[in-house]
């Protein structure tokens, strides 16, 4: 890749969709900043003090009048970078589980990967991950893999790079975590798009750690029943549904562990 095509912190954003985030927004606003100069924080119709909590830093910052979904959050977040002329979007969550360090290796994949959506995928010190959360998201996987006709791991993380024509699509339909899905499944099918996991811890709420964490927005059995019904009428309106068992058997998830140093397939 020639330097004029990288992507670099200076040409990407970093989109921060919120809700009801004053807790620890200021801080996660603040370790993003630490790598990315872009960082775009919407906030989707918060009741609480989170644009207060961030008036003083350098962040461009969105705000919705009433909650409208993390859906419409994002599509906010993506036509602001692509209106600024950015190159692509990194997200990540406004509770502060994820890790703003984990973003510059998923920047480093995007150069490896042209063209790839790349997921931070919560593969590193799985044990401390809830285990109905763990389960809530190899379910998704399984779902997402009848959308993109190819199998993901960690669909349902928050933390992501789109490329600019990711971003740039149009009429993506589905809110909430729903968006979040049909994003993977519409680049897929509209621009051959596949997804590229690279490993990332996540930060749970533990009862030996003082650290504290809001509860999760997403709530496993409705939000993956919105997500999964979604995905599976999509797969019905498709047909074909024993060839694309086949396409997914044979596209195992992509995984780049540059600290195990080499990338591998499936799990």
């Amino acid at each position: 890749m020639n330097d004029s095509a990288r992507l670099s912190p200076d040409n990407v954003a970093v989109v921060i969709p919120a809700l009801n985030e004053a807790l620890r927004i200021r801080e996660v606003i603040q370790s993003a900043l630490d790598y990315f100069p872009h960082v775009i924080l919407v906030d989707d119709g918060s009741d609480d003090s989170t644009t207060q909590c961030v008036a003083d830093l350098p962040v461009i910052v969105l705000r919705h009048p009433q909650r409208m979904g993390k859906g419409h959050a994002l599509r906010s977040g993506f036509a602001e970078a692509t209106r600024r002329g950015l190159r692509g979007v990194l997200t990540m969550d406004g509770d502060g589980q994820h890790s703003a360090s984990d973003l510059p290796r998923l920047l480093d994949s995007a150069n490896r990967h042209p063209r790839a959506i790349i997921i931070g995928a919560r593969l590193r010190k799985r044990a401390s991950q809830p285990l109905h959360r763990r389960l809530a998201n190899e379910f998704g996987d399984w779902g997402i893999a009848w959308g993109t006709h190819y199998q993901v791991t960690d669909s349902q993380s928050g933390q992501r790079f789109y490329p600019a024509e990711v971003i740039a699509l149009q009429d993506i339909p589905g809110e909430g975590f729903v968006f979040e899905a049909q994003i993977v499944i519409s680049a897929a099918r509209q621009l051959g798009t596949r997804c590229v996991s690279v490993p990332i811890e996540s930060r749970y709420r533990c009862a030996d750690s003082d650290e504290q964490f809001r509860p999760s927005h997403f709530r496993p059995l409705r939000d993956l029943y919105r997500i999964t019904s979604h995905i599976v009428r999509l797969a019905l309106r498709h047909g074909h549904v024993l060839d694309v068992y086949r396409r997914i058997r044979a596209n195992p998830p992509l995984i780049d562990d540059t600290s195990a140093g080499y990338e591998k397939r499936g799990h």
